[in-house]
């Protein structure tokens, strides 16, 4: 799944959470703050993606005629495009791997602005934090299936990208994540 802005919040208050609840570290001012130094190093993540899909977006724009008259798939030429220009960006596709590089960048940032202290392996505390997002990621897409499927349920068709399907996806989005615990 990719992560979207809207996620980010979400996503540095669990990593705080688990790391809190893991009893491997000592937060020395609290949740907050570690919370807002995961948001903030998602974030920026999350800002060069978009920077780069920006990228190729344009570059397809720009070339649109040409892709016309090869019949070329505009798909797979944006996933192309993005591949030879995301080290250009800093942006690591596979997400496994970027979601390691973003564990071991958090847990620097911790470290460094001395908001947790731990006896154990940096590995440990990194792997906390890998599963805390995507544990995230996991527990979100089993919400937007829940929440698809009651939209589906609905008598009347909603379209997908309408404004009253993302009216009613937030809502019932929002009541998935209290029911579950997560908001």
């Amino acid at each position: 799944m990719k992560v979207t802005l809207s996620h980010v919040p979400r996503i540095a208050q669990r990593i705080a959470i688990e790391l809190n609840k893991s009893g491997l570290v000592t937060m020395t001012r609290g949740l907050d703050p570690v919370a807002h130094e995961a948001e903030k190093i998602l974030e920026e993540s999350v800002k060069k993606e978009h920077a780069l899909e920006e990228r190729v977006n344009e570059m397809l724009a720009e070339n649109e005629d040409n892709i016309e008259d090869m019949l070329a798939d505009e798909r797979q030429l944006f996933f192309m495009i993005k591949k030879k220009l995301a080290p250009e960006y800093g942006v690591i596709l596979s997400y496994e791997e970027r979601y390691s590089d973003l564990s071991h960048k958090i847990l620097d940032e911790l470290y460094e602005e001395d908001l947790i202290n731990y006896e154990v392996t940096e590995n440990r505390i990194k792997n906390v934090i890998y599963n805390a997002i995507t544990g995230y990621i996991a527990s979100n897409d089993e919400i937007d299936d829940a929440v698809m499927e009651k939209i589906r349920s609905y008598k009347r068709r909603i379209i997908p990208g309408t404004e009253e399907f993302d009216i009613i996806h937030e809502k019932l989005y929002n009541e998935e994540l209290q029911k579950r615990g997560l908001a």
